[in-house]
């Protein structure tokens, strides 16, 4: 993606649209438009966040974080990210709206589109970097120019491991050397605008993580047969 999607996240002005309906917390389409320029976004404001008993408040904080993890990976899984403090409904994450067949999931992109595989695998290790605790099917997306895309990130980088994914069809097959090179530096620091972003227990967590895959150098398996989310889809 260019430079225009930044500056529209970045400085456009947000119109509500309309909440995004069966979400977990409170998530709009909104148009954001700079001049004659508009597209759509997705709006998570901290204000519309169910409290939850294992994360902060500040969910939109960790959106922000995987999509600045996934662009220092040079991955582009996560569609770009912003922080907004001048939404309509307060601070939230802005995140550009990808255009697909949201009939496509992670479950009919493995079964009918074995062309994707690669890129699944490739999610499945970043869901583990990041220990994400909500991967569900339909947070993988194929756009309309075939690009996959994993979205809804609020919930990872735990210190506490957390994982909970649909993606276990890749459990147990080797990392490709180059994605263990693309990582290895994320076994000593984790990227500045990143770690601002998580306290220093998720930083090290994270850190921890890596150095485990290098050692293993495996994607992770499910041993227990229990890290799922729910709904799966």
């Amino acid at each position: 993606m260019s430079g225009r999607e930044l500056t529209l996240l970045t400085e456009g002005r947000i119109e509500l649209l309309g909440r995004i309906p069966r979400s977990s917390n409170e998530t709009f389409l909104v148009q954001v438009c700079c001049g004659d320029d508009a597209a759509y976004a997705v709006y998570k404001p901290e204000a519309g966040e169910r409290p939850l008993s294992d994360f902060e408040p500040g969910l939109y904080r960790r959106e922000r974080a995987a999509y600045l993890l996934s662009e220092s990976l040079a991955w582009g899984l996560v569609p770009p990210t912003v922080i907004r403090e001048g939404a309509p409904l307060g601070i939230g994450s802005l995140q550009w709206f990808i255009e697909c067949d949201y009939q496509e999931h992670y479950f009919t992109l493995h079964e009918d589109a074995p062309e994707t595989h690669p890129e699944l695998a490739r999610i499945a290790l970043f869901d583990y970097v990041t220990n994400n605790t909500d991967r569900k099917s339909g947070h993988v997306l194929r756009g309309h120019d075939g690009r996959i895309w994993g979205i809804d990130h609020g919930l990872c980088f735990s210190a506490a491991f957390k994982l909970r994914t649909v993606i276990w069809d890749f459990a147990g097959d080797p990392i490709p050397d180059a994605l263990l090179k693309d990582i290895a530096p994320l076994a000593q620091a984790t990227p500045p605008d990143v770690a601002e972003l998580l306290d220093d227990d998720e930083a090290g967590a994270l850190r921890r993580r890596v150095q485990r895959l290098l050692h293993d150098r495996v994607l992770p398996v499910d041993r227990t047969g229990m890290r799922y989310p729910w709904p799966l889809i």
